[in-house]
């Protein structure tokens, strides 16, 4: 073979072994990238954009992400919009793009207000997921133990890809979770007969309290007034499933009959008034030490609490003396002007 003829397979050969030595430094280098940790949110929004938008987005986050990731992207999927749950806030780079890209991790946030009922919780999870509110309200009363309740107010992340039973029973497991952990934290066993009297004494003090402080001391009073075998007769009660932000008045305290009516009967309802945080949970095991039988909404928006009926009275006679002042004072204040326009 002639000099020339070697010499330019040797240097044919050497460019082929430089090319694979190339692409076997780049591939490791890719490894390499790929398997670097990010620290990310478990919880990720992400944007109707596009892909260089979202990158940039990201960043902003403080998400270590760059043209490189764009560029696989771009070529692997573009991500969906919307939330995104990531479960943990450290993973490869390689994990999190796929994260990204992929939709069976995509949720819907939903929070349940406190004090809220199932049914009309369930109708605002229809119009969040896509899915049927009567079959939500029909699954929930075949799972839960509870007739009312049976859903700690929170916020929840839902995957998007649940049907109606798997997206109630994935509310009521995590809610038995922490049901079971607060009852564990107050010294006894979760078993649901029991936890309906609680979740019943929680519910009624999530309805009437002006806010988390006074929750101990209104349920201090539930228990002082069943202790007595007194009526509860607090409008909170009445205000149960589709009567949840309906006005009680006393035609209605006239014409139910129910047992959510505390006006006519003894004792506490038959079940739960509506969904409760864990601070009215909180109250219900551990109401504070009171001996007030009776409150009364003051003019801070807050409650007075006293231990007898004529100091009750006393107080609901003041605040009515001062409303009659109030219209009167309004009374004349429109006569005077509708004086003056006559003059003119």
């Amino acid at each position: 073979m002639p000099n020339n003829a070697r010499r330019k397979r040797r240097r044919r050969l050497r460019w082929i072994q430089g090319f694979e030595i190339f692409i076997l430094f780049l591939l490791l280098a890719l490894v390499y990238y790929f398997s670097l940790p990010l620290r990310t949110p478990k919880n990720l929004k992400i944007p109707k954009a596009s892909v260089a938008t979202i990158i940039t987005q990201l960043q902003r986050q403080g998400i270590a992400v760059g043209t490189l990731d764009a560029w696989l992207l771009q070529r692997w999927k573009a991500p969906l919009p919307g939330w995104v749950y990531l479960g943990h806030t450290r993973m490869s780079r390689l994990d999190f793009l796929h994260q990204l890209a992929s939709s069976r991790n995509r949720f819907a946030k939903v929070t349940l207000i406190p004090g809220e009922t199932t049914v009309i919780f369930m109708d605002q999870l229809a119009r969040r997921l896509g899915l049927d509110a009567r079959r939500l309200m029909d699954t929930y009363h075949r799972l839960s133990p509870y007739p009312e309740g049976g859903i700690l107010a929170d916020s929840y992340n839902v995957p998007l890809r649940y049907d109606e039973g798997q997206a109630v029973n994935y509310l009521l497991n995590l809610s038995r979770r922490k049901f079971s952990r607060l009852a564990t934290a107050s010294g006894f066993a979760y078993e649901p007969r029991h936890w309906q009297t609680i979740l019943t004494v929680a519910s009624i003090v999530q309805k009437e309290a002006a806010n988390r402080r006074e929750m101990p001391r209104i349920a201090a009073v539930i228990y002082n007034r069943l202790g007595r075998r007194m009526r509860l007769q607090m409008d909170g009660t009445l205000n149960y499933g589709r009567y949840s932000h309906v006005r009680v008045t006393p035609r209605r305290i006239r014409d139910d009959n129910s047992s959510y009516n505390t006006y006519r009967h003894r004792g506490l309802p038959d079940a739960p008034v509506c969904n409760v945080s864990a601070a009215a949970l909180q109250a219900a095991l551990h109401p504070a030490s009171d001996n007030a039988l009776y409150f009364f909404r003051n003019d801070r928006g807050t409650h007075d609490f006293f231990r007898t009926y004529k100091a009750h009275l006393k107080e609901v006679h003041k605040k009515r003396r001062e409303l009659e002042a109030e219209k009167r004072d309004r009374n004349t204040s429109q006569s005077s002007a509708g004086t003056k326009r006559k003059k003119r």
